[in-house]
């Protein structure tokens, strides 16, 4: 497909449509914009009706149902013809913390309907920090967002990055909104360091204060990475002290659990009844049941949530609609060989001795690194490598990257992740039709990308998530009925996110819209051509301007930071 192409207008220019919808100008207009003719799927998951959606001042102004009256008019009316109209789409699980400040286009998530994403995921990423903290976090998510030597990093607390989103490109802000989770694994480190051991009473002190502070400047809540270090060495009473602060404050608990192997079910029981003691509500990150030991078993853990919600737990969850997961290769390491960070485990990796026991480790018993279970190195492909010069074990898997070398697997893994500096990523094959389909029907569903947008080979989830719900699995498959897809998408969201004026089309909200059209919406990335963009997406606006426009990027940068609302009561 061909990429989406920057248009430069003059900001007064009449809106042109493709062919066979028309515009029109008024002498005496009364809003901005009106789209004509709209099938709106207003995001609550009530049936489409046909009407005209006025627009003024970035929100919906008014909302003129077919056959209700006089129609509105506006400086620039849109005929819709019947395309679908729907709120934006909310990422709640992406990975763009760098990406929205380096890459004005980000036609990644813009072309997809995206008009917010949830960011500072999985325990690990840049604020708050102290300097060392921020180089110690910049080189182990490497993998995930480059090393930042292309950012200027002038920003230490969590208000600070937010202010950054809003005034970054000289002022204009970002492609698409952000909203931020304060990282567990980062404040870990900045409080504790990298040590496998129980906070002290006054590290805990610092992590609350840290927490507090950053949901007061806007945070909505706080994620963990129970899988990588240093957030998982935090035990369950530690992170029930940092959920209840995220309580007080209205936020909610994001954690990436202890395992989506072995110990799946152990791990999201463990998670749920942690935070209904903390009183905090709970969003069940990338919520999946991977690897052969979890063959089937969707039913129950949607058993055990359905008992949590009727037993009134406030609890969301998202996933992506794709069988591969995506992470980095230094994650699948056991956690002892992760003590101290990316310089110790280099040094173990260095030495014989230990690698032996590291590779015994994840090829015998099942490191906790790779969720409990002994690594298949035939499921393991590399997706992206720091070092330009490893780009030849990029679409391999590292079983066949071996036998190309005539040799074990761990020998190949060993040396990338020395000669990559641990900045390589994977796609890890390990998932389940079944249970991908079953878990997204759940009434606590919503959709997140968990979009890696780094190395040669991303999972194509990054570029493909949203249209792949409203076409494979909504229109092609009939896994949900379109509106309930959207749904998910909108509506259910921005309830977990608090946003009073986001998810749906209704008058008085925001005007992040999205034009789609059913029949045609489809995903363009495959793992061949991760980077291929959606079709059936021609517009998409935020704040009421268009950042996609007859399908291309428009240079428009309407995004900005979305704080936590205030506490209730």
């Amino acid at each position: 497909m061909e990429p989406l192409r920057r248009l430069r207008r003059p900001a007064r220019q009449g809106f042109r449509e493709g062919a066979g919808r028309g515009i029109t100008h008024e002498r005496r207009p009364t809003m901005d914009l009106v789209i004509r003719d709209a099938s709106v799927i207003d995001g609550t998951g009530d049936p489409a009706y046909r009407a005209d959606i006025g627009i003024a001042q970035g929100r919906i102004t008014e909302i003129r149902k077919e056959g209700e009256g006089p129609r509105p008019t506006a400086r620039r009316t849109v005929e819709a013809d019947g395309l679908a109209l729907a709120p934006g789409f909310i990422d709640m699980h992406a990975h763009s913390d760098l990406a929205l400040l380096r890459d004005p286009d980000h036609s990644a998530k813009a072309a997809q309907g995206v008009t917010l994403e949830v960011i500072g995921q999985d325990g690990l990423s840049y604020a708050p920090v102290d300097d060392p903290t921020l180089a110690a976090v910049r080189r182990a998510i490497t993998g995930w967002n480059g090393d930042g030597s292309d950012i200027d990093f002038d920003w230490r607390t969590v208000g600070e990055y937010l202010d950054r989103l809003d005034r970054n490109f000289d002022g204009q802000g970002i492609a698409v909104n952000a909203a931020y989770l304060i990282p567990q694994g980062t404040v870990r480190m900045y409080a504790v360091g990298w040590d496998d051991r129980p906070a002290t009473a006054q590290e805990l002190d610092h992590m609350r204060q840290l927490v507090a502070e950053g949901l007061e400047q806007g945070a909505v809540g706080m994620s963990s990475g129970l899988t990588y270090t240093p957030g998982m060495y935090a035990d369950d009473s530690e992170l029930a002290e940092l959920c209840r602060v995220v309580a007080r404050h209205d936020g909610y608990y994001c954690p990436h659990h202890r395992s989506y192997g072995a110990g799946a079910l152990q791990a999201y029981e463990e998670m749920v009844t942690l935070t209904r003691e903390a009183g905090c509500a709970l969003h069940l990150a990338h919520a999946t049941m991977n690897f052969g030991v979890n063959k089937g078993k969707a039913p129950d853990l949607l058993q055990l949530l359905d008992d949590a919600l009727d037993a009134g737990a406030d609890i969301s969850l998202d996933t992506y609609p794709y069988t591969p997961g995506c992470t980095t290769l230094v994650a699948m390491l056991p956690s002892w060989a992760s003590e101290g960070g990316p310089d110790a485990i280099l040094r173990r990796l260095r030495d014989d001795a230990t690698a032996e026991k590291i590779r015994y480790e994840m090829e015998e018993i099942g490191a906790d690194g790779c969720h409990g279970v002994p690594i298949e190195w035939d499921t393991i492909e590399i997706s992206g490598v720091s070092d330009p010069g490893l780009a030849s074990c990029v679409g391999k898997t590292v079983a066949r990257a071996a036998e190309m070398r005539c040799e074990e697997p761990w020998v190949t893994a060993r040396r990338l992740l020395i000669d990559d500096r641990l900045g390589s990523t994977i796609l890890q094959h390990v998932g389940h039709e079944d249970n991908v389909r079953q878990i997204m029907r759940h009434r606590v569903h919503t959709g997140g990308s968990d979009g890696i947008l780094q190395g040669f080979k991303p999972h194509p989830r990054a570029y493909g998530t949203f249209p792949q719900y409203l076409g494979k699995y909504s229109r092609d498959l009939g896994i949900l009925g379109l509106e309930e897809t959207v749904a998910h998408l909108t509506s259910r969201p921005a309830a977990r996110l608090r946003l009073p004026d986001r998810g749906i089309v209704r008058e008085g909200y925001r005007a992040d819209l999205v034009l789609f059209d059913p029949e045609t919406v489809a995903a363009g990335s495959t793992f061949e051509a991760p980077r291929t963009l959606p079709v059936g997406i021609p517009h998409v606006l935020i704040d009421g301007r268009f950042v996609i426009e007859d399908g291309r990027r428009t240079d428009v940068l309407a995004g900005r930071a979305v704080r936590r609302a205030p506490a209730r009561g």
